[in-house]
């Protein structure tokens, strides 16, 4: 996968996916053809029950899309389009997965370098160097690939208004302290982190993790009740399982349950 600019690897129940350009790991058009069906796989693969997405070296997580590229499909609307629409789609497949994604946010974490990791379910950023941000009004533009729409679900309007047209840029702990992270890490500590969280939420019941993530990510849009009955449905999708049987049995003799054995 060299030529793509993506890298792949299986750690039992975990997928890690990283961008391997270094040092500025840009999402070229090749890294996104070799990632959409990359995502297509992990999403029907039933061994693999979490997601990493990080970068190669230490210096960035991603710059962004290769601007050469975009400026060379800035002439043809049509092949512009195509373009937008196939990351569109890929951000859209990665957070309507039912499978958690971890991203890793270090050094340079800006335009879809940040767009990417909005569609993921967690965020973990480094400590010290991040600097993560939808700066697109500098060059004159606009975010497109999402942006926009996931900052503002994730911060509130008035957070995301504030980013984007003054085109900022945040640290690490800036971007914990408004939400946008999960979490703070050391830098030299933030991917193993991000891999035990990995494996953390791939020892969960599986049936449970997905249901909910269905629950939680298309709950934004829809009405209350609605949502309830998902939630429902939800429930009884986990009743009878052998993860609920063990869960309870577990909680009954005290002990750690131990899911995902069937």
């Amino acid at each position: 996968m060299t030529e793509s600019t993506l890298s792949y690897e299986r750690r039992g129940a975990i997928a890690i996916v990283a961008i391997d350009a270094p040092p500025h790991n840009p999402m070229s058009l090749a890294f996104m053809d070799t990632l959409e069906p990359l995502v297509a796989d992990i999403a029907t693969d039933p061994g693999i029950r979490s997601v990493v997405m990080t970068a190669a070296g230490e210096q960035n997580f991603s710059v962004g899309m290769n601007l050469k590229q975009l400026v060379a499909s800035l002439g043809d609307r049509a092949r512009l389009d195509a373009v937008l629409d196939q990351r569109l789609r890929v951000l859209a497949a990665i957070e309507n997965m039912d499978k958690p994604w971890i991203a890793t946010l270090f050094g340079n974490c800006l335009g879809g370098g940040l767009e990417l990791p909005l569609a993921c379910h967690f965020r973990l950023a480094a400590q010290d160097g991040a600097r993560i941000g939808l700066p697109e009004l500098h060059l004159g533009s606009v975010p497109a690939w999402g942006g926009s729409a996931r900052l503002a679900r994730r911060v509130g309007r008035d957070k995301a208004v504030d980013l984007i047209l003054r085109a900022k840029t945040l640290s690490g702990p800036e971007a914990l302290a408004i939400g946008l992270v999960n979490e703070v890490w050391p830098n030299a500590e933030l991917k193993q982190r991000a891999i035990d969280l990995a494996e953390e939420l791939a020892a969960m019941p599986r049936v449970s993790v997905s249901t909910m993530l269905r629950c939680l990510v298309t709950g934004e849009e829809k009405p209350l009740g609605e949502s309830l009955r998902d939630e429902r449905a939800a429930f009884h999708a986990t009743v009878g399982t052998p993860d609920m049987a063990e869960g309870m049995q577990a909680f009954l003799e005290k002990r750690p349950p131990t899911f995902n054995r069937g």
